[in-house]
């Protein structure tokens, strides 16, 4: 689809130095210029029926890009492929050559295409349909599809789209009523797997062998044809989500226009005191939220069609608000140009808006990353990226989603007052020119992996040939499941012994969604998912919805609802939590003298148990009130670090400013862990103390948010030296005198910011640091996993983490003679059991 809507009036590099001059001072720390490529076009492949040849001619394409040919031949030739280039590669087309010339050459055959997202699959659709090829019959199989039409697409569809959720809630348990279309399937589509990351991924791999499972029963093999953004190693990672050998397509030859490419750090605030060393200890940064409003405020008003991404909900809403409150008032009508877009509204109001923005209709959108992946968002010139969206793959991803057709293309990273997110812009070097991460994903994980052999088990009796397709664990896991009582033993294999089927939430996202309706009109407004409940929809809790403000009026766990009213206060709501954490089991340690490096199992557990309310205006905070919730309580993977008293006191850590160190060491870490794995700081959190009962030690831990864990703390034990010495460099480079949001205060803290100690946190890295460079050359490092953290040395930089290296095996849960199976004695200043734990402080 074309938009005859007059371009911008301005090129990138112009309408950025027109942004800069609107805002006080130069708040660009950092502009790159991504230069423009050539493409290298390829003949068409012989097999390529003439039919989709000329539909894809009639589209505007003339010949596939040598990549997408590349990728087309292998999989027709019956090989897993993996295409993993830049956004707007073309790499539908690497996947719908041979899919379609498939389905055009044998009329029985079906293709299957797994899309993350709805808007996703929407658009594939309207690609494939667009085409206008016979007897291909494309639909969407999702939560949307009308009942009536399901049964239809069952019988005659060919090329169905849906997403994992789908497959594993309807067509897997249905598989008797899917077995025509399963055991004539020629390909299945796995579109942008890189976000298939962490308990999700873990998830979905398995889904997949499933799927597998399902077709080898009807004697089926299909080839598996992955698309994904630009990632580390993509082979290992797109065969370790589906089991499969699977090679690698990687060097993107198509054309790209040129990016200009800012990061933007929003100035300091006035100082709320006329006191100058006060002021100093207090200021703070503008917040990024209302930066990236003024920036799309003013790209709209330059005419240049913009999308700026927010990382939450909330903040999409926010932005998109505050964008037509100024539009409004400089242009009475022009606010109605700008919209927001977020998972959560109904199916109405998000095909309206694709709509929308397809159409030209809308000049300006603040969106989660619901619209990060491969839609063709065709028009757009400008990408706002409000904070740090988490991985250096997800950053391309959504600065790619701007340029006219090739044109060039404006992107701005605006900086969130966040350790990571100042280190990023102070320090491009991290973000250009390096490669993008790998996907971390755990398919061994044993509380992924048993309620998915539940769910196999329910399709069809598991067989020891089935323990082979989903791997390591398979047979520990089905005899826990033995032993609860949710499957039976036979000759002929493993049975599901319950009528219904295994309950299993894909997203880890902590329960099934919950629905917020308007008490008055009982109007469902939208849904919130059960592990956001707690802190988005407890009773008082503003709400945000299309801009409209609503305050929770009660919220019933059981019934999964909350009702809320219609009302605009002068004030936000920020939920706090209290954490407790107990180490369970140890699985690799490095022993560093008065140090200890661990990687483990903990159970977390954790209740909010208040929340504040601010004047949005000042951020002044006018109380704090209780609130009775359950407690949520977490078995999942932790790294974690100790130190001596000892080594404390040498390094001039005053006993009293222990927990305050070790707090801002801890929030600073989980700042800068997303610069090593795939996550952000909300997939992890975090506990510090002076003395920790399990570990007789001063501690930090970090840990996975998810249960039986992510891959977030592996990697991080993995990486240690290289993690922990960005955590440094942040803290130590930071401009503040006692702390601030660019480098020691978390934005999630359970303890309101208290204590925090920022010069002490430096040496108490130091401290690490130190003594883990030291213990490098002898890899002092035991476990049941081997894992010695090889990037150990001081100098060396995030880009340069490797993978793990092999070490001496030992006994992870070892006795040290204090009773608490696994813990290291200290080799010196060995820490003393004390009857006090002290303050633990939580993240």
């Amino acid at each position: 689809m074309t938009d005859d809507r007059p371009g911008p009036r301005h090129a990138p590099g112009e309408l950025l130095r027109r942004l800069r001059l609107r805002h006080a001072g130069d708040p660009v720390t950092h502009v790159e210029r991504v230069p423009a490529r050539v493409g290298e076009p390829a003949p068409w492949p012989g097999w390529a029926p003439e039919d989709l040849r000329a539909a894809f001619a009639r589209r505007g394409v003339v010949a596939p890009w040598r990549h997408q040919a590349e990728a087309a031949e292998l999989a027709y030739a019956g090989q897993h492929v993996v295409v993993a280039t830049g956004t707007a590669s073309g790499k539908s087309l690497a996947y719908q050559l041979p899919a379609l010339s498939t389905l055009l050459d044998d009329p029985r055959a079906t293709v299957l295409y797994l899309a993350p997202t709805k808007a996703l699959a929407a658009d594939q659709l309207r690609a494939v349909a667009g085409l206008d090829l016979d007897g291909v019959r494309p639909a969407t199989y999702d939560g949307d599809t009308p009942r009536a039409e399901r049964e239809w697409i069952r019988r005659h569809a060919r090329f169905v789209l849906t997403n994992p959720d789908m497959l594993h809630h309807g067509i897997l348990p249905g598989h008797a009523h899917w077995s025509g279309f399963l055991r004539r399937l020629a390909y299945v589509v796995v579109d942008e797997c890189h976000t298939y990351r962490g308990v999700f991924g873990s998830h979905v791999a398995h889904v997949l062998r499933r799927l597998r499972r399902q077709c080898a029963r009807f004697g089926r093999t299909p080839v598996f044809l992955l698309a994904s953004a630009t990632s580390g190693d993509p082979a290992t990672a797109a065969g370790r989500l589906t089991g499969l050998p699977v090679t690698a397509v990687t060097e993107d030859t198509s054309p790209r226009g040129g990016v200009t490419f800012a990061l933007w750090e929003p100035p300091l605030l006035p100082p709320p005191s006329s006191d100058v060393e006060l002021a100093d200890l207090v200021s703070v940064r503008r917040s990024a939220l209302r930066e990236t409003a003024d920036l799309l405020a003013d790209s709209v008003v330059e005419g240049v069609r913009t999308l700026a991404f927010v990382r939450s909900r909330k903040g999409a809403e926010v932005v998109a608000a505050t964008a037509r409150r100024t539009l409004d008032e400089a242009v009475p009508g022009l606010g109605d140009r700008v919209a927001a877009y977020r998972a959560g509204y109904l199916r109405e109001e998000r095909r309206e808006l694709e709509r929308a923005l397809l159409h030209g209709d809308l000049l300006g959108l603040a969106s989660t990353n619901a619209l990060e992946l491969g839609v063709d968002l065709v028009g757009l010139d400008a990408v706002m990226i409000c904070g740090w969206p988490g991985t250096r793959a997800s950053l391309w991803q959504q600065a790619g989603r701007a340029g006219r057709s090739g044109g060039e293309a404006l992107a701005v990273l605006v900086a969130r007052d966040d350790p990571l997110d100042t280190y990023l812009v102070h320090h491009p070097e991290a973000l250009f020119g390096r490669p993008v991460e790998a996907t971390v994903l755990d398919p061994a994980n044993p509380y992924v992996l048993a309620p998915q052999l539940a769910c196999a088990a329910h399709e069809a009796p598991l067989t020891p040939a089935d323990l082979d397709l989903f791997g390591e664990g398979a047979k520990e896991a089905v005899d826990s499941l033995v032993e609860a009582g949710a499957l039976r033993q036979r000759p002929t294999g493993w049975y599901w012994r319950h009528r219904e089927r295994p309950e299993v939430d894909l997203r880890g996202e902590g329960g099934a969604p919950l629905c917020v309706v308007e008490e008055s009109t009982g109007r469902l407004l939208g849904t919130v998912d059960g592990g956001s409940a707690h802190f988005l929809l407890h009773t008082g809790a503003v709400y945000l919805h299309q801009g409209v403000s609503y305050v929770v009026d009660s919220l019933d766990l059981a019934d999964g609802c909350a009702l809320v009213h219609a009302e605009e206060p002068d004030w936000s709501t920020h939920a706090r939590d209290v954490t407790s954490l107990s180490v369970v089991s140890v699985r690799s340690y490095t022993d560093a003298g008065p140090v200890g490096l661990f990687l483990g199992e903990v159970d977390v557990t954790s209740q909010v148990v208040s929340y504040q309310r601010r004047r949005i205006a000042t951020g002044e905070v006018i109380d704090t009130r209780p609130l009775d919730l359950p407690a949520r309580e977490l078995r999942t993977v932790a790294v974690w670090f100790t130190l001596s008293p000892g080594s404390l006191a040498r390094a001039g850590v005053e006993a009293a400013d222990v927990p305050g160190a070790l707090h801002a060491a801890e929030h600073a870490a989980i700042g800068l862990l997303p610069l090593m794995a795939t996550c952000d700081r909300w997939d992890i959190g975090g506990l510090s103390t002076a003395m920790h009962p399990d570990t007789d030690a001063p501690t930090v831990f970090v840990y996975d948010g998810h249960p039986g864990g992510a891959g977030f703390a592996e990697r991080a034990y993995r990486t240690a030296a290289a993690w922990l010495r960005a955590t440094r460099d942040a803290i130590v480079e930071c401009g503040c005198e006692t702390g601030c949001p660019s480098c020691v205060q978390s934005p999630k803290c359970g303890n309101g910011n208290n204590p925090l100690a920022k010069p002490e946190a430096v040496k108490v890295l130091d401290v690490v640091l130190t003594n883990l460079a030291a213990a490098a050359s002898g890899a002092t490092t035991h476990g049941a996993t081997s894992a010695v953290p090889t990037d150990v040395g001081p100098d060396v930089r995030p880009a340069d983490v490797g993978p793990a290296g092999g070490g001496s095996s030992g006994d992870a849960a070892a006795d040290d003679g204090s009773g608490q199976g696994g813990m290291l004695p200290r080799q010196d200043d060995r820490a003393t059991r004390r009857s006090a734990a002290g303050r633990n402080t939580t993240d």
